[in-house]
């Protein structure tokens, strides 16, 4: 069994709180006794087992195939009595010992028609064996609402029929008598009663000495007597004596009956530990929905590698509140044993902390947890945790001599197989005393192999990550700009407790905060500060990663869009791509042509005039163009090579590109006769006819 330090872990945990929401998931004491006295197992298989038959469970009810696990009552004391010689069972005991075995041969008929489906469950009943005749001594006597037959022997039979005769003399006898007195007026409002166990009639006071009969007694307000008549006396007196007689033959059926059903009761034991059994396992698989948990992977090995786990009560809080929650991903083995938690108080350290701590009193208890079935968890010894203020009146122990008590029981007993947490590590001393012996404390720890999580704001301690094997750092991310925590763990650097941004954003007098910045400690302040500015950045680009993640699944998107688009669409882009590309080379050699024109017309200009400045001038207005070409085919180049044509008319949010220029821009108005087009930073008027529609190449 799972060993835990100190006794109130379930409390401190608050596993308690979980057994709590199982028991309203049960329907039968059977299975709430099972709650109540929940261990936590050590031993893989029988964990293994448990998660899977409530694995097999929630199968079944996500299935909405009915499972016929209806008895919920609880029939202890009747499977004791049977054990009893001379014990009787009444006719409803009785009946719902006969539903009970009723139940477990709908369970039998029920994997004998699912074979093999749910292995898990099957295997509880493989072993239990419906005994029929059961049922049939049952029902020989016992009616369907606990009754005893009247056929159930030939003396009850004339008894009861000797009864009903009886019974219908004296009603017939009495509804004269009722007309008699009615007639004569003697009657009260109410005109019968029953009194004693005798049928009376009601007669009014100043009457009484009038009817004859024997007086059974009088109302409150002493105005109405009951009478039973002298006439119904004799039938009154036959029918009490049946019924006494009926009585004993019933008691003598039910006692034969109980006397017969004795030799099966190690039979209905087993039948009402199944039905319990199975109670217990449905209230499990309910929670498991409600938590949407799942069975993770397990391992020989101390592991813990929980992948989007949630606080379960956390979970259902905010599930109610229609709140989100952050996921923790934690990944603890026998290289990175040992987490320092760190970050500003109320930022999740201790509910992250609690988090793998109850979850693995869950797996260990048999239960399915909130977090990804490719979460890795292993079985641990013992858990031992240190959570809250320990002090004691009665023991005369203060907070850190608490403390130091927990941590010298963590010291003896912790090994290679114990996950152990620890909130707020050499607190409640002498900070610089309370950081040396947290630091003597953490690498005792990791020299055992134990397991664990610390919660911490002791520099020295986060500064451990590089100097000891086995331990590494972690951050919960704070939102500096809004003052808020944001619940997620960042494992791999540690986090700052953001002091004086606190201290600032909650508006105490600045020079305040810079006495407190001048009398901390120059190399505390300025690491405090490093962490802060590095987390602030992982912060930064968490968000660019979302958007990213966000930007590429529209890409994936758009991708397969385009990629249904029919051949005769493609082709017919081709085609456009083609024309325009055509047209471009055909308006770059209608230009050479020109040039060569004009170079011709330079050089004839140049042997016929006498003022060679003009034909200069002239000369290097067409060299000045040249080099205007030559720019735009480098241009040209550039674009070739980073983006493709595709035609089409140009929609607002395309990129364009200039037919002369091969400048890039993106189109963001378009207007009666130009259009905006935004190039750089800058928007400029165009008209779209010296512009192409165009992509970035991938």
């Amino acid at each position: 069994m799972l060993q835990l330090y100190p006794a109130s872990a379930i409390e401190s945990l608050e596993f308690s709180k979980i057994q709590q929401l199982l028991i309203q998931k049960c329907r039968s004491d059977a299975a709430r006794e099972r709650i109540e006295n929940l261990r936590f197992n050590s031993r893989l298989d029988f964990i293994e087992k448990a998660l899977l038959q409530t694995s097999e469970y929630k199968s079944i009810l996500h299935s909405n195939d009915y499972f016929p696990n209806d008895f919920t009552r609880n029939v202890q004391k009747e499977l004791q009595l049977l054990a009893i010689s001379g014990a009787t069972l009444s006719g409803e005991q009785l009946l719902a010992i006969q539903q009970l075995a009723l139940c477990i041969r709908d369970i039998l008929t029920w994997f004998k028609n699912h074979p093999n489906l749910y292995p898990q469950l099957q295997t509880l009943a493989e072993r239990i064996v419906y005994e029929k005749q059961i049922t049939i001594i049952i029902a020989d006597v016992i009616d369907d609402h606990g009754n005893v037959r009247d056929n159930a022997s030939k003396e009850l039979m004339q008894i009861r029929m000797e009864l009903a005769k009886q019974r219908q003399n004296l009603r017939k006898v009495f509804e004269t008598i009722l007309r008699k007195l009615n007639k004569q007026g003697y009657l009260a409002d109410i005109s019968e009663g029953f009194l004693n166990g005798r049928r009376t009639v009601a007669i009014t006071a100043e009457h009484k000495r009038i009817v004859k009969g024997i007086l059974h007694g009088e109302s409150d307000t002493q105005r109405t007597v009951f009478i039973e008549p002298e006439e119904t006396i004799e039938l009154n007196n036959e029918i009490f004596s049946l019924e006494r007689a009926e009585s004993r033959e019933v008691h003598r059926i039910l006692s034969q009956t109980t006397a017969s059903l004795s030799g099966y009761q190690p039979q209905l034991i087993s039948y009402y530990h199944l039905c319990g059994l199975f109670d217990f396992i449905r209230a499990k698989a309910l929670l498991a929905i409600d938590l949407n948990a799942f069975m993770p992977r397990l391992s020989v090995h101390p592991v813990v590698n929980l992948i989007k786990a949630f606080h379960p009560l956390l979970y259902l809080n905010n599930k109610r509140n229609n709140k989100a929650i952050e996921p923790t991903n934690i990944q603890l083995d026998k290289h990175e044993r040992i987490l320092i938690i760190s970050g500003p108080n109320a930022g999740g350290k201790t509910v992250t902390m609690k988090t793998v701590g109850l979850l693995q009193l869950m797996l260990q208890a048999g239960l399915l947890v909130p977090a990804d079935p490719n979460s890795e968890m292993g079985i641990f010894k013992q858990i031992m945790i240190q959570i809250g203020d320990t002090q004691s009146i009665e023991h005369e122990l203060s907070t850190y001599s608490a403390h130091l008590r927990d941590m010298k029981y963590f010291m003896d007993f912790a090994n290679g197989k114990t996950l152990f947490f620890i909130d707020e590590l050499g607190s409640g001393s002498d900070p610089n005393l309370g950081g040396a012996f947290a630091e003597a404390i953490v690498e005792e720890l990791a020299h055992k192999h134990a397991i664990g999580i610390i919660t911490t704001h002791y520099l020295n301690l986060k500064v451990m990550a590089g100097k000891v094997n086995g331990i590494i750092n972690g951050a919960m991310a704070f939102d500096e700009e809004k003052l808020e925590p944001l619940y997620q763990l960042t494992t791999g650097k540690p986090g700052s407790s953001y002091t004086f941004a606190i201290a600032q954003r909650s508006g105490l007098d600045q020079k305040i905060i810079n006495r407190a910045k001048q009398l901390t400690e120059r190399g505390h302040f300025k690491l405090d500060k490093m962490l802060l500015q590095t987390e602030q950045q992982v912060i930064q680009l968490s968000s660019k990663e979302k958007d990213l993640n966000k930007l590429l699944k529209e890409n994936e998107k758009l991708k397969k869009q385009y990629e249904e688009l029919n051949d005769k669409e493609r082709i017919k882009q081709q085609q456009d791509t083609l024309k325009l590309q055509n047209k471009i080379k055909k308006e770059e050699l209608d230009y050479l042509r020109e040039m060569e024109r004009n170079f011709k017309q330079i050089i004839l200009d140049w042997k016929k005039s006498d003022n060679k400045q003009d034909v200069i001038k002239n000369a290097e207005s067409v060299l000045f163009k040249k080099k205007q070409v030559q720019s735009n085919q480098a241009a040209a180049r550039k674009a070739d090579k980073n983006y493709e044509l595709i035609g089409g008319q140009p929609k607002i949010g395309d990129l364009i590109r200039n037919k002369i220029n091969h400048q890039i821009g993106t189109l963001t108005e378009l207007r009666e006769k130009y259009a905006v087009v935004l190039i750089g930073k800058m928007p400029f008027n165009v008209s779209l006819e010296e512009w192409v529609s165009v992509r970035k190449k991938k």
